[in-house]
């Protein structure tokens, strides 16, 4: 009966993990990917597209970017759209845009450490309120009738068991990224 409400939980974990796992994929690096500009508003046709609906993106080296508009009429606002909301600074080349990564310096790699800890951090105190709503639940079966005292505490080594996987695949995605980032 209570593991229902386990199974119920692990695809909000899942959600919690993978929205963890776009954020870290989104913070600067000394290598160049996609997602580190991708979801930038551009001003194009008098509406706002992310960058990702029009134009594709390549990578064909670790530390460059290369942005080929659909259309190449909107080439100057994809260049102004990325050079004030991004902090790179984009060249014209043509038909596309190239975007030079820099190399981070030790502040700048120390402070995008510290926010990877806190995206961590948020990641976690998620998988908790989840865990106690999930727990509070339990206890609710075990008041009402529904379950024994026993099922209960054996539902509540179950759910911990499963709060520890999430966790420890939490605290993975935030070791491989400080591990990125601290990478010269």
């Amino acid at each position: 009966m209570y593991k229902k409400l386990i199974d119920d939980l692990k695809p909000e974990l899942e959600k919690t993990t993978f929205h963890l796992k776009e954020d870290l994929m989104k913070i600067k690096t000394s290598r160049a990917t996609p997602a580190m500009i991708e979801d930038i508003e551009i001003e194009c046709y008098n509406q706002k597209f992310p960058l990702k609906q029009v134009a594709s993106i390549n990578v064909p080296q670790p530390r460059l970017l290369i942005i080929q508009p659909w259309d190449k009429a909107i080439l100057q606002d994809i260049e102004r759209g990325i050079r004030n909301k991004s902090g790179f600074s984009p060249i014209v080349d043509g038909d596309a845009i190239r975007i030079n990564i820099p190399a981070l310096n030790e502040e700048q790699r120390k402070e995008y450490c510290k926010v990877i800890a806190d995206k961590s951090e948020e990641a976690k105190i998620s998988v908790r309120l989840h865990r106690e709503k999930v727990w509070k639940q339990i206890q609710d079966m075990e008041k009402g009738g529904e379950i024994r005292e026993d099922d209960k505490f054996r539902a509540k080594d179950d759910l911990q068991k499963v709060v520890d996987d999430y966790n420890k695949k939490i605290d993975e995605m935030k070791k491989n990224k400080e591990s990125e980032v601290m990478t010269v």
